[in-house]
């Protein structure tokens, strides 16, 4: 990696990593709470629903939301998505996220929070890295790349950030990994940061450690760069 490249990606960091960034990013929802256990049930839910048109994002999201009220942790307790989201309902919420699909959310979420105090306790019960942790509490693959997933582990997990949370202190932002979307992958292969722009976890790890020469305590700092020079078309 040639000095011009780290320069860049040290600059484009420091330019993208911004309150500003919030206001067209689905990271805006959590920031409406103030509790722990709100920001992230308002976080994960968000994230599960980060993919497609980021309009219809936003309008889904603010959906969700309104039917969780001001507090997404009572909405969980309460058992009221039971109701609003039945297990056998096989409709489209967002795209191809049914009401069943969204009933098992809350269910997973329902459980965790009888049992455990936050969602970041409830994850520490499971082996490996915080991607591993949550994979297995939702009964996904932990060999994609799962870029939602990965974006809301970077929001509970990194600290000194005006855009992420810093919730989980538990859990160290060297062993996160950057959520791969179409920008970061095309620049990280543009910028020789990885030999492909494949989407997989392979090729996560590979910009995750390409960025950890640069930012070695907080490699996904480095996201900020590739997903705002991508999103804004700055020249390469």
């Amino acid at each position: 990696m040639t000095e011009e490249i780290k320069n860049k990606l040290l600059e484009s960091a420091e330019t993208y990593h911004c309150a500003h960034f919030i206001t067209n990013d689905p990271v805006q929802f959590p920031h409406r709470y103030r509790v722990k256990q709100d920001i992230e049930i308002s976080g994960l839910l968000t994230a599960i629903m980060s993919f497609g048109n980021r309009k219809q994002i936003v309008k889904k999201a603010n959906e969700l939301h309104y039917r969780m009220g001001e507090s997404p942790y009572q909405y969980v307790l309460s058992r009221r998505w039971e109701r609003e989201f039945p297990a056998e309902d096989s409709r489209s919420f967002y795209r191809m996220l049914s009401f069943a699909d969204f009933h098992g959310y809350f269910q997973r979420l329902y459980a965790a929070y009888r049992e455990f105090d936050s969602l970041e306790d409830a994850l520490n019960t499971f082996e490996g890295v915080p991607m591993e942790k949550l994979c297995t509490f939702l009964g996904v693959s932990a060999k994609s790349p799962q870029k939602k997933l990965n974006m809301f582990l970077r929001w509970m997990v990194r600290g000194n950030s005006a855009v992420d949370f810093g919730l989980w202190q538990t859990m160290d932002c060297r062993e996160l990994i950057v959520p791969l979307d179409t920008h970061v992958c095309r620049v990280a292969h543009t910028l020789g940061l990885t030999e492909t722009n494949s989407f997989t976890l392979t090729n996560a790890r590979c910009i995750t450690n390409a960025l950890a020469q640069i930012f070695p305590d907080d490699p996904c700092l480095g996201d900020f760069a590739l997903f705002g020079i991508g999103v804004n078309r700055e020249p390469l």
